[in-house]
């Protein structure tokens, strides 16, 4: 056994002699935290817990994680009308096919996950009584997203969804202080923090293996320190940071780097513009590889690889629930560069797995150059990392303790 594996990992669950029926709902199935969250619940609660896996369908710029799903051997059942944007008429519908699901399957518990998931499944579980209703937020919702119109209206739609619902679950503690203490969605007393779970084995196994695919295939010198930044193009992950605080380094510092952009979304090709106005030299994944400073290479499905040829990870975000790069990239002993935002406290340590820097071109390239000056606070930052990802965030652990919420839930008087 790994010493990395966590505790979790040797725990022995003593199994009913009937299923509990459980019928997830989920937003879409994008990459990120939340489809692995309820691929790995609907997979290893079984056989304790039957679970009936519910999407919505993905926005069209944004990567499918189906192949998540199938590499647990899962399917999900698509609705149709269950779309991320605001669509009166396709919500209408998409509410009523979750209630005539609800009525065939029979569930004990009805979880959801994230916004639209959650409004149009705890209705319709909560229309046809079912005895245990579960909401989990997968991010920092009520601002940096929205419009200040917008966000009030989203607090007072989760205030009475939060009435009817048996558990609200945050993901992070800093989730949990701005649902019940700062926008006061729900009491305290009902929210309960189960931080995220992933499968963290391929990001510390064969390393040196994958490191070596990585660099020989941008063509990476042994001396030249990589940098990425993994995620969706989106406005909330601030690439505007990146590449500004990318220029400055780029001026002043004369260490040896090349930084990519991994991931892929709408702010594509503002993003590309932006790096063109700065003079930032970059190739893309259609290009011939020229060892440009800069790198796009679209979506990749091989972010273990990725993480073992990178040497520092970095993240602009404006807001974060709790990012799932970072968990990675820890995992796999990277050095960490974040901006002071949203869950990434509570994903990392700051000076011991990761620098933190203010919303700052000029901090942001300081402690970049840090970095990449000092390959000693790298490694440090990057053990450090390893061992605290694993511990606090493998699937195992969170599946542990999501099924002893379920159980203390159907165990209450009114359930």
């Amino acid at each position: 056994m790994s010493k990395k594996q966590s505790e979790y990992t040797r725990t022995q669950i003593e199994l009913p002699t009937a299923s509990i029926k459980v019928l997830r709902i989920i937003n879409r199935l994008n990459l990120g935290g939340p489809t692995y969250n309820a691929a790995y619940l609907s997979k290893y609660l079984a056989p304790e817990f039957e679970t009936l896996l519910l999407a919505g369908q993905k926005d069209d710029h944004e990567a499918s994680s189906e192949f998540i799903l199938q590499e647990l051997g899962l399917q999900a059942h698509y609705i149709q009308n269950m779309e991320r944007g605001l669509n009166p008429q396709k919500d209408w519908a998409a509410f009523w096919e979750i209630r005539r699901i609800i009525q065939e399957f029979k569930p004990d518990i009805v979880h959801t996950h994230a916004a639209k998931a959650g409004a149009l499944g705890r209705l319709a579980a909560w229309s046809l009584g079912v005895p245990v209703i579960v909401h989990t937020f997968h991010g920092h919702v009520f601002h940096s997203y929205f419009s200040a119109w917008k966000s009030k209206l989203a607090v007072g739609a989760e205030w009475l969804l939060a009435k009817i619902s048996t558990q609200i679950i945050a993901i992070s503690p800093l989730q949990q202080r701005d649902i019940c203490e700062q926008f006061k969605v729900v009491e305290v007393g009902k929210c309960k923090i189960v931080a995220n779970g992933l499968d963290l084995t391929p990001f510390y196994q064969d390393q040196e293996k994958k490191r070596r695919a990585f660099r020989a295939e941008f063509q990476l010198e042994v001396d030249c320190v990589a940098i990425g930044i993994i995620g969706r193009l989106a406005p909330i992950k601030n690439h505007r940071l990146f590449l500004e605080g990318l220029k400055l380094t780029l001026d002043h510092c004369a260490v040896k780097f090349r930084a990519f952009i991994i991931g892929d979304g709408e702010t594509r090709a503002e993003i590309e513009a932006l790096a063109a106005k700065l003079g930032i030299d970059f190739e893309t994944e259609k290009s011939e590889p020229n060892c440009a400073p800069l790198t796009f290479t679209s979506w990749r499905k091989d972010i273990d690889v990725v993480n073992a040829g990178l040497d520092i990870v970095v993240l602009t975000s404006l807001n974060e629930g709790t990012p799932l790069s970072l968990i990675e990239a820890q995992a796999a002993g990277k050095a960490i560069l974040s901006t002071r935002v949203g869950g990434v406290a509570d994903v990392v340590i700051e000076d011991e797995t990761a620098l933190l820097c203010a919303q700052d071109s000029n901090d942001f390239s300081l402690k970049l150059r840090q970095l990449l000056q000092d390959a000693g606070l790298r490694a440090k930052l990057g053990n450090n990392g390893s061992t605290l990802a694993v511990q606090r965030f493998s699937y195992q652990r969170l599946v542990h303790d999501m099924g002893a919420l379920y159980r203390q839930l159907l165990s209450m008087p009114n359930a």
